[in-house]
């Protein structure tokens, strides 16, 4: 039976068309038609057959696609050379970032913590080792690196700003009371002035007092002024140069702390035994050493400089300050007005006076 088809098929006539293809018209557009369904939109692997036996078997080994489990078969779209929406293509892959970004930012946190444990760490063993030297120092068992010179001029520094703010504890009084005093004559001279109305037979009497007594309190605003300018200048050569150069000096003696506390450290670990280890933390103590005693001498070298620019500097303001008290106290207890207030000139001080511009009758005198 097979030879009688096998003879048939060799006897059938396969129709040509002008162009030398074979097979009918029908078919070739059914088959384009399906090629350019498969282009668009991929092929539609639900309704295809897997055929398990040769061509023109028999349906017994037919499978239906549907029946299969599992990413057997799937379809690539770039195989074909289309591009398929951006929420079509999400798959795995993006849960892949996802799982890769929060992997990082976990990284990320966990070398965070590592690196603030590592800072906690070293301040732990800094506080330990500048700890230990500041008591062995205090009980005499420790050494200490000293500057002679440096030391006397920072002790002579606080010695003056101690001082200097005695001053300006007494210049601030000292403006409280006279502005006080400058009140009381205030108040004074308008009573003076309201009774020389009231009283024609004390008038002229009541006018004279009422007159000195405005005078007074105009020359008091005018040193109210200066010692107001003064205690200004000095509270701000102590609070603010002196404190500056003093935070400089506090910052220097915190590295002389340490550069003693890491040479005592290193000078204890050479005094032992010459093993892998030891010779190990002798090379971090080393360079720990050496990292200190550039910090050290860095901060010497500032204290040094900003003590003799606050020098030069205390020099020049206190020279100008107290010779504006000087002349403008003397000028007011001496009464000369105009003295008084070229003093304040001298200095660019600018009043805002409030007693009258009309001299009075001692003026005028």
């Amino acid at each position: 039976m097979s030879e009688g088809i096998m003879s048939k098929a060799a006897t059938m006539e396969i129709p040509i068309s002008r162009n030398g293809v074979s097979g009918a018209l029908h078919e070739d557009e059914s088959l384009e038609q399906d090629l350019q369904q498969v282009m668009v939109s991929g092929p539609n692997l639900n309704e295809t057959s897997i055929v398990s036996g040769g061509y023109g078997g028999t349906t017994e080994g037919i499978i239906p696609t549907g029946s299969l489990k599992g990413p057997a078969v799937q379809f690539n779209p770039n195989y074909l050379g289309l591009r398929l929406p951006h929420a079509q293509t999400q798959g795995p892959m993006s849960q892949q970032c996802s799982s890769h970004n929060s992997l990082t930012s976990e990284e990320l946190s966990r070398g965070l913590a590592v690196e603030k444990f590592d800072l906690v760490k070293k301040w732990g063993i800094n506080t330990y080792k500048c700890t230990k030297q500041l008591i062995s120092e205090r009980f005499g068992r420790g050494s200490r690196t000293v500057d002679l010179e440096l030391e006397t001029q920072i002790e002579l520094l606080r010695d003056t700003k101690r001082k200097y703010e005695g001053v300006l504890h007494l210049a601030r009084a000292l403006t409280s009371h006279f502005y006080s005093l400058v009140q009381t004559q205030r108040a004074l001279g308008d009573a003076f002035s309201d009774l020389s109305q009231k009283s024609p037979e004390l008038q002229e009497e009541f006018g004279y007092n009422a007159e000195t007594q405005k005078l007074l309190c105009k020359n008091g605003e005018t040193l109210l002024g200066a010692i107001n300018f003064f205690v200004s200048s000095i509270n701000t050569l102590i609070n603010k140069t002196m404190e500056d150069t003093l935070m400089t000096v506090k910052q220097y003696e915190t590295a002389r702390l340490e550069f003693d506390a890491y040479r005592a450290d290193l000078e204890e670990l050479s005094l032992g035994p010459r093993d892998a280890a030891t010779l190990c933390r002798m090379e971090t103590a080393q360079q720990n050493f050496q990292s200190h005693r550039g910090k050290y001498e860095k901060l010497r070298g500032d204290v040094t400089i900003k003590l003799r620019f606050l020098q030069e500097n205390k020099v020049k303001v206190m020279r100008k300050q107290l010779l504006l008290f000087h002349n403008a106290i003397s000028s007011y207890f001496a009464g000369n007005q105009q003295q008084l207030e070229a003093s304040l000139q001298q200095f660019n001080i600018k009043l805002s006076s409030t007693a009258s511009d009309k001299p009075s009758w001692l003026e005028e005198q």
